[in-house]
């Protein structure tokens, strides 16, 4: 059986241990985060990333910033805890599941202000624990409900790293070919490299051979002739943030590949958990979008690709409208256009099927 990858844990003492993935795939080093500082840190240098594990990652250390607070009194305790949040909610702008993470434990926190201080703190760590466990079982019911899409035989092209590693454990996009798998599905996947960060090749590579499912990969610019030759049945792609529209932002790259699917007629479907959903957004150009450093496109492993100086743009993310998504799939269910409608019709179902 395959040893499942601890993407990120509590430490019983305090604090906050994730697997380092930056170092992938040359080496597994895991990194002890003891302040909400470090986790701040960790999130912002992609240490630690994916939608699903930046809101687990992002309310363990709002818990721990709380633990480590000072106050005597309920109501500076709440102030001191909101500035530690607004810290941490400004690491990274794009993922919705971060602020989803923030705002769930400062809710359970003002909920619980008339227990005393060291009780309120440890009622936050148990909530960041619930959310751990949960997105595990989210994730299986991502993977089951997305399964059922795949047929036996088929080639999936992914894009970035949707598994183990952008969640606590198993995966959303990964976890569907994950589940597919594990039904006796004989499967192929086609993997992005998904630069500029390589987190198709550096992460989801690494993952799916520790799983023994048949894989290739291949640079982003392929993709296009490789559904031109019939060799992809369809495309599975995560998501940070998805308005109530079903517009989708996603890693950089996926709205080409929406757009290929679109004319070879080749399903494109997204896999997040409705948390990923933002129903305060109407639609996808009112995401916001990050734009990181320049040097991530002008280099690659350190080793310089371009003139020095010349400069790069580089936004992180791009938007996929709904009418280009096949299907969203859900912890609660598959999605189908109109997906404002469905949307609409599941926000009020639990997160997790009984």
């Amino acid at each position: 059986m395959t040893q499942e990858i601890r993407t990120l844990t509590w430490l019983p003492d305090g604090g906050v241990c994730l697997l380092d993935q930056t170092r992938l795939p040359q080496e597994e080093v895991y990194v002890e985060c003891r302040d909400a500082e470090a986790v701040a840190e960790a999130i912002r240098s992609l240490r630690i990333r994916g939608a699903p594990a930046l809101g687990v990652a992002a309310a363990m250390g709002l818990a721990l910033g709380a633990h480590r607070l000072q106050a005597t009194d309920v109501t500076t305790f709440l102030r001191d805890l909101k500035g530690i949040a607004d810290m941490l909610a400004n690491t990274r702008p794009t993922a919705r599941n971060l602020f989803w993470g923030l705002e769930r434990i400062s809710t359970v926190a003002e909920k619980h202000r008339d227990l005393s201080l060291p009780a309120l703190k440890q009622r936050l760590v148990e909530e960041a624990l619930k959310m751990h466990q949960e997105d595990l079982a989210c994730n299986r019911a991502i993977g089951e409900h997305g399964q059922r899409l795949i047929e036996n035989g088929a080639t999936i092209l992914t894009h970035c790293n949707t598994g183990a590693l952008a969640t606590v454990g198993y995966g959303t996009g990964l976890g569907v070919i994950r589940a597919a798998w594990e039904r006796g599905k004989r499967i192929q996947v086609l993997v992005d490299e998904t630069r500029p960060v390589l987190q198709g090749a550096r992460l989801t590579a690494w993952e799916l051979d520790r799983l023994g499912i048949p894989s290739r990969l291949i640079t982003d610019s392929m993709a296009g002739d490789f559904m031109r030759r019939g060799e992809v049945q369809a495309v599975i792609v995560g998501a940070d943030r998805i308005a109530k529209n079903g517009d989708v932002a996603n890693k950089i790259g996926t709205y080409t590949l929406a757009v290929l699917c679109r004319y070879h007629n080749i399903p494109f479907y997204v896999a997040a958990p409705f948390s990923t959903v933002d129903l305060g957004l109407s639609a996808g150009d009112q995401i916001p979008i990050e734009e990181r450093a320049p040097h991530e496109v002008t280099t690659i492993a350190g080793v310089s690709i371009a003139p020095p100086g010349f400069p790069a743009a580089n936004p992180a993310f791009d938007v996929t409208p709904a009418g280009l998504v096949s299907a969203l799939i859900t912890d609660r269910g598959v999605l189908y256009p109109p997906f404002a409608e469905a949307i609409q019709a599941l926000s009020g179902s639990p997160s997790v099927p009984p």
